[in-house]
């Protein structure tokens, strides 16, 4: 199988080479042809100049009234400042071509047909109000306004890495007996996805409904652009999520970042890895990987199912295919779940489109409830206000507040400007770590020894506000005690942050101020 892999590489190494360097290269004509008209025209015409800056301001407050995040307000003000000329027709023609309307229709149809199918017999809402558990402002927006129930009958089984993941979802696999559900942002083919592809195709070819969803973008560098084809030759039904265009256009920010499994709606996974080999430490790519995972077995694995339905049926929509009959895929239709509740576990998913952020809202009400401890891991920390508000403020008023980074980091330029953080949050109190084996990948948060949450949103903006994502939000389950182990094993291979580990010089400074003023375009 590997053998095949290499001869397949080989194949279509240039091809890829070539796809590549058109994209870049299209990108950066579009914007040589938009800057050269533009300067044209102001020598051509007397008033273009005055015409464009004038638009530019107008831009300037249709931006300032927007319902938008302060923090992009600001960066695309301080842009048409710095551009006066062309920065208004720039924002233009960067959010004209999204085609949100089309996109949110489609989204609200599939909503309509769906959304009604997440709760299942026996609402638990009521029951946690009657015995005031503390769970339920998070588990009462969670399912009455953003639409994702609390489920009891429900075991989690928590994964501190890549490895132990991974053991775990072959079995599982094997299992199989209806449909395998498959959501990625990234896939590399080797020892991780070969065997798994393995038994997608057998299980296709023994007539399961085998999928695979893969983010065009994140596969742009790692998969041949034949691989949906490749897959489909397998028996595996394959949708390529926002196909990558060289087009200037907001949309292209709208990234599937999501990693999802589902396996006959009984058995879900999600978590921070996706299906390459630096994510079961095959290879060394930033050090030691450092990642985790969920499992989650019985009533709340439907609703992951329905969340890869959901992305899924949009993808199949915007090329006007027909879209699933979601109740055929509910797994206990003859007899109830019959799996014993072990705490209550909230699956929950996020999204552009509808412009509400659940999984900050997620992060910030742990933050807000905790009364004794937080702990985070996370591979980027660059928050906006809220965020940063919520963290400081726990912190002084006596919370153990404690973050944990990478200390060998996959982007230079976020790695910078994550460290522009360090000294405001250490100064409220915040315990800032670095992991010294490598690279911590891993999205987890938890609290008190009673509430976690494990997922692929990442605390920096494109992962709460642009990206499609998901976690699930565990609630007196065994798993969190799992999660707060893991961090503790976690700390004393980290360097602990200091002031004096955050002395910069002025120029220094001055870079990590301009970094900050960009962060909500990384």
């Amino acid at each position: 199988m590997i053998d095949m892999t290499k001869q397949m590489t080989k194949q279509w190494v240039r091809i890829v080479f070539k796809r590549r360097v058109f994209v870049i290269t299209m990108l950066l004509v579009q914007i040589g042809i938009l800057l050269s008209l533009i300067a044209g025209s102001s020598f051509s015409f007397r008033y273009v100049s005055w015409i464009l800056s004038m638009l530019s301001v107008v831009v300037s407050l249709y931006i300032l009234n927007k319902s938008e995040k302060p923090a992009y307000k600001l960066t695309w003000i301080f842009l048409i400042l710095l551009f006066p000329i062309f920065g208004g027709i720039m924002y233009i023609l960067f959010y004209s071509q999204s085609n949100s309307r089309k996109l949110r229709r489609i989204v609200a149809g599939i909503n309509r047909e769906c959304d009604p199918l997440f709760p299942l017999p026996g609402n638990i809402l009521p029951l946690i109000a009657e015995k005031q558990e503390a769970c339920l402002l998070q588990a009462r927006y969670l399912q009455e306004y953003a639409g994702f129930p609390i489920y009891a009958h429900t075991q989690a089984e928590y994964f501190d890495s890549g490895e132990a993941f991974f053991k775990r979802l072959l079995p599982e696999l094997e299992k199989a007996e209806h449909y395998i559900f498959m959501e990625f942002f990234i896939l590399r083919q080797g020892k991780m996805l070969d065997p798994i592809l393995d038994i997608m195709e057998r299980k296709a070819r023994s007539g399961l409904d085998v999928r695979m969803i893969y983010d065009d973008l994140g596969c742009f560098m790692s998969l041949p652009p034949d691989f949906k084809q490749y897959l489909k030759a397998r028996g595996i039904q394959c949708v390529i999520f926002n196909p990558f265009k060289p087009i200037l256009s907001s949309q292209q920010n709208n990234r599937d970042h999501r990693k999802i499994i589902s396996i006959d709606g009984k058995v879900a996974f999600t978590g921070g890895m996706n299906l390459a080999d630096e994510y079961i430490n095959a290879y060394e790519k930033y050090g030691h990987w450092k990642d985790a995972a969920i499992m989650i077995e019985g009533e709340a694995a439907w609703s992951l199912t329905l969340i890869f339905l959901k992305m899924w049926n949009l993808e199949k929509a915007r090329i006007a295919l027909p879209k699933d009959d979601f109740a055929a895929f509910y797994p206990w239709k003859d007899e109830p779940c019959s799996v014993e509740s072990d705490g209550y576990v909230q699956p929950y998913a996020d999204s552009p489109i509808d412009d509400e952020n659940v999984g900050e809202h997620v992060y910030i009400q742990i933050i807000n409830n905790a009364k004794n401890y937080v702990y985070i891991n996370t591979p980027y920390l660059v928050v906006d206000e809220n965020l940063l508000s919520a963290l400081t403020l726990a912190a002084k008023s006596g919370v153990d507040v404690r973050i944990i980074t990478p200390r060998r980091w996959d982007k230079k330029v976020v790695q910078i400007t994550s460290q522009s953080y360090y000294r405001q949050l250490i100064l409220a109190g915040v315990k800032v770590y670095e992991y010294s084996s490598g690279f911590n990948h891993a999205k987890t948060f938890v609290s008190d020894d009673t509430v976690a949450t494990v997922g692929t949103t990442n605390l920096d903006f494109r992962s709460l506000y642009l990206h499609f994502e998901c976690g699930v939000w565990i609630y007196k389950n065994r798993a969190v005690q799992a999660v707060k182990e893991d961090f503790l094993r976690t700390v004393p291979v980290s360097h602990r942050i200091t002031p004096a580990d955050c002395a910069r010089n002025a120029v220094q400074r001055f870079i990590q101020d301009v970094l900050r003023l960009f962060a909500p375009l990384m």
